[in-house]
């Protein structure tokens, strides 16, 4: 098997790694890589419904989507990630043990008290350090998972933030789960240190062959972080539809949106509320057709739009946090 230590902290081209490995790579492939921060969504996830978009821009977090399907998880540099590429599956279905125990070996070796909770989580002590996920491409399958060694609490609580009252959609949602990092049972280690023990008890009981990626392997990869996992059509543009509700006060009045948002793009709009409307109210509803439903489209959309022309004390900043 060949044995990756990918140094790159670049989220979408991690990403775009992975699957150019799944759809290239002549032989099996481990592959072993860190993130900064970003959050990753599920292949069928409404993206704008995982996450606080407030608090990510804010912070600078990326949000990248993934081939594989389940739930979104949060990245950091406290966060190490592995990747499988099996060649030569049969059908069969999904098989996330096959691909854990290698790596639960390698931490009970450390001293870790671990176990495959039976469906796609690792666990100490009954809480989630792991989850796993799986694509299965003809006869190919690319398996990958997080290990919390020592991320960012907050940062993890922040930005994924669901609101089920606020989307109903055809998706589906992160569930929440009680996390522990592995630093809490390997206290003498930073999280390079982990990593390169986890690499090396890997290169050996797998066994492999340690070669890392290529200049030119690099360069086509990049080429894919180009055109998929930097472009925004298929990080926030694949969400499935969903219709967006929140009912808000501001100093303009009481506000109901409703939103028909597809393809990451507002279709439809109803603007309801005890504001004073000085023009047809539909003609605001109209503005916000075609426009991506994210803050910095909505701001740029709204920005000549003289909104108090429309409703009586309207303020475009007001506004805009209606529709988020």
């Amino acid at each position: 098997m060949r044995c990756i230590l990918n140094p790159h902290t670049r989220p979408p081209f991690n990403l775009a790694a992975e699957e150019w490995l799944l759809r290239n790579s002549p032989e099996q492939v481990f592959m072993l890589w860190r993130n900064a921060p970003a959050v990753i969504v599920g292949r069928h996830q409404n993206t704008v419904a995982e996450i606080d978009q407030d608090f990510v821009r804010e912070r600078g977090i990326a949000v990248i989507r993934r081939i594989t399907g389940g739930g979104a998880v949060f990245h950091d540099l406290g966060n190490v990630n592995f990747s499988f590429v099996h060649l030569g599956h049969s059908a069969g279905g999904l098989d996330f043990a096959r691909f854990t125990v290698p790596v639960l070996e390698a931490l009970r070796a450390m001293g870790v008290p671990c176990e495959f909770d039976g469906r796609n989580d690792l666990l100490a002590d009954g809480r989630k350090f792991s989850g796993n996920a799986q694509h299965i491409e003809r006869d190919r399958v690319l398996h990958h998972g997080t290990l919390l060694f020592d991320a960012s609490l907050a940062d993890l609580t922040g930005a994924l933030r669901p609101d089920p009252l606020k989307f109903q959609a055809k998706a589906v949602k992160s569930v929440p789960a009680r996390v522990g990092m592995l630093k809490e049972y390997l206290p003498h280690m930073d999280v390079e240190e982990f990593m390169g023990l986890l690499f090396a008890h890997l290169l050996r009981t797998l066994p492999g062959t340690r070669r890392d990626l290529s200049g030119e392997e690099e360069e086509a990869i990049a080429e894919l972080t180009r055109t998929r996992y930097e472009n925004r059509e298929w990080n926030f543009g694949a969400s499935p539809p969903y219709g967006f509700a929140r009912r808000t006060r501001i100093p303009a009045g009481v506000f109901d949106i409703r939103l028909d948002v597809q393809r990451g793009v507002v279709h439809a709009a109803c603007i309801r509320g005890d504001f004073f409307a000085l023009r047809p109210i539909e003609e605001l509803e109209a503005l916000l057709r075609g426009c991506p439903h994210e803050g910095a489209a909505l701001a740029a959309r709204l920005e000549s739009a003289e909104l108090d022309g429309y409703v009586r004390q309207l303020e475009t900043e007001d506004f805009i946090s209606c529709l988020l």
